[in-house]
């Protein structure tokens, strides 16, 4: 994909936005357009240039892009996310058909969060990044529904237009790092057995409800439950059982925090025939009874 070329000696031109000399005290943290939208009107020819303080990702979902970034020439075809750094000179040469979306956001913006939220979204940007997302269709699909809702958002502006634009926005990053995670994830775990591990939490997500036992999530995959059992160790650093408990966990948490239903129909809900064990079972878990986490909630 990446390949060298030489950096252009005249001076790189520096833009808010592509072919706008400023940008005006009102602007908004984030801004979001189609890809056809300014390069048709460059003959699909954006020239190299630079945004200071701003981010930005393209999103290309069909069609091909020739970029120039910090003088490496990439050819990608989509669907593609490629990541771009403030400092960072960059051109694009897009093919005709070419279609999707360029999120620009606000530095300030986008570190606003601090700790593990800031981080996460750095690493989009240590390094220029072209994130494949045919090999993730889902994601792919809900990030350009976000696209979409960016985009409706950004022409008819109502109450709470700038934190919707910046809750889509961040929403948007969060999900293209799950995409980068999970890849590097199957890359350094082999793509089978992250497959593996993916169609595992699915069964789980179908049938926590009926408590299904290591074996049989074992014998729908069509593994052995040893086997398993080491490969969500490697790769979530649990067991296959407490994978299942967890999940388990996690619904009756949600349904004591929004379910005005006393504790035993909410555990005969989760598969349990015994109020008295799932109130055990929880408080061993959660470290808390059901009623006392209900109440702190």
């Amino acid at each position: 994909m990446l390949s060298p070329a030489t950096s252009p000696a005249v001076t790189v031109p520096e833009f808010a936005l592509y072919g706008e000399a400023t940008r005006g005290q009102d602007a908004e943290a984030v801004h979001i357009e189609l890809i056809e939208a300014r390069s048709r009107k460059y003959d699909w020819h954006i020239g190299t240039h630079t945004h200071a303080g701003l981010f930005q990702v393209l999103f290309l979902l069909k069609g091909d892009v020739r970029a120039n970034i910090d003088g490496d020439l990439w050819e990608c075809a989509g669907p593609v996310a490629l990541t771009i750094h403030p400092a960072l000179p960059h051109g694009f040469d897009f093919s005709t058909e070419a279609h999707g979306y360029v999120l620009t956001v606000d530095q300030n913006m986008l570190f606003a969060a601090a700790g593990h939220e800031g981080d996460l979204f750095s690493s989009l940007f240590v390094q220029p990044l072209a994130i494949g997302l045919a090999g993730a269709p889902e994601l792919a699909a809900r990030i350009e529904a976000l696209l979409q809702n960016l985009t409706l958002e950004a022409a008819w502006p109502r109450y709470g237009h700038t934190l919707m634009l910046e809750w889509l926005a961040r929403s948007t990053l969060l999900l293209l790092v799950r995409v980068q995670a999970e890849r590097h994830i199957a890359d350094t775990s082999g793509r089978g057995d992250f497959e593996l591990f993916t169609r595992f939490r699915v069964e789980v997500e179908r049938h926590y409800k009926e408590q299904w036992q290591v074996g049989q999530y074992a014998a729908i995959l069509r593994v052995a439950p040893t086997r398993l059992n080491r490969l969500c160790l490697k790769l979530a650093g649990k067991s296959a059982f407490e994978i299942t408990q967890d999940r388990l966990m996690l619904e009756a948490c949600r349904k004591l925090t929004y379910v005005p239903a006393g504790v035993a129909s909410i555990a005969y809900e989760l598969g349990f025939q015994d109020p008295a064990y799932f109130s055990r079972l929880f408080k061993k878990l959660m470290g808390v009874t059901p009623k006392e986490f209900r109440r702190q909630a």
